[in-house]
């Protein structure tokens, strides 16, 4: 099942109409329409807004997996998939930048086990 049709689905669950979920959401009626048909792929923070708002998964909504239960940890395959969402909205650049960001963190990781 893809995204727009478990966002349809569980916007009717609530017997909400697109306008209502829309303005709950922060976000246009037609662009919530776009979702629910597949025309349009919600970015991740709508797409957190979404998931946070029905109490479910972004694994969930995303299909990629049939469980809708909200945990306040994120799965260590929800983190991936929210990793490579961000990461292909950024320029060279800026991938770099990150790189960078990523092997400060683990040298301060180190730095700490190595305290111990």
């Amino acid at each position: 099942m893809a995204y727009g049709e478990r966002i349809s689905e569980l916007r009717t669950r609530l017997k909400l109409t697109q306008d209502e979920l829309a303005k709950r959401l922060g976000i246009t009626r037609a662009a919530l329409s776009h979702y629910e048909k597949d025309r349009r792929e919600p970015d991740y923070a709508t797409l957190q807004k979404i998931a946070d708002f029905f109490e479910v998964q972004v694994d969930y909504l995303l299909g990629r997996t049939d469980d809708p239960s909200s945990s306040n940890k994120q799965s260590s395959d929800e983190l991936t998939t929210i990793m490579y969402h961000k990461w292909d909205q950024l320029d060279e650049r800026r991938r770099k930048q990150a790189l960078k960001l990523i092997e400060i963190l683990e040298q301060e990781a180190d730095e700490e086990n190595n305290k111990d």
